[in-house]
């Protein structure tokens, strides 16, 4: 389970949510593969080092979010993007709407490309409120 506060602006939507807001997200990370059985290897019985996947999923998405307002580059925020960039502010343009169901298909992305060729993610959950989530799972998406 990885946490970080994210802001953002839905463009073009109809509610709230186009407002510039943020969240408390939380990511829940699910891999899947065979455990090591060499008894030489000194992680022996692990799948992966949870501290190898912490640092896949900290370097790929946590740094990179935690603390950033993220905008589809798309958007007439542009302006209001640029102009917090320029005073500092940690901006993220990205090419979709940054919905909480297009974050996590950007986040499978990212973490995928780091993983070991013997693990292969198996499930996401991006927790965006106590009672709103979008979930990613690799069956749906081959």
């Amino acid at each position: 389970m990885f946490s970080f506060e994210t802001g953002h602006a839905l463009y073009g939507y109809d509610g709230k949510c186009r407002n510039v807001h943020g969240h408390s997200y939380k990511l829940s990370v699910t891999v899947k593969g065979s455990p090591i059985t060499d008894s030489s290897e000194v992680k022996l019985g692990m799948v992966i080092d949870f501290s190898d996947l912490k640092k896949i999923v900290k370097e790929e998405i946590v740094d990179l979010f935690d603390h950033a307002t993220v905008f589809n580059k798309n958007t007439p925020h542009l302006e209001l993007a640029q102009k917090l960039e320029s005073e500092g502010h940690h901006i993220i343009l990205a090419d979709y709407q940054p919905t909480s169901e297009n974050m996590v298909i950007d986040f499978a992305q990212k973490i995928k490309k780091r993983l070991p060729d013997n693990i292969s993610l198996y499930s996401l959950k991006l927790q965006e409120t106590d009672s709103s989530f979008a979930e990613w799972y690799a069956e749906d998406n081959s």
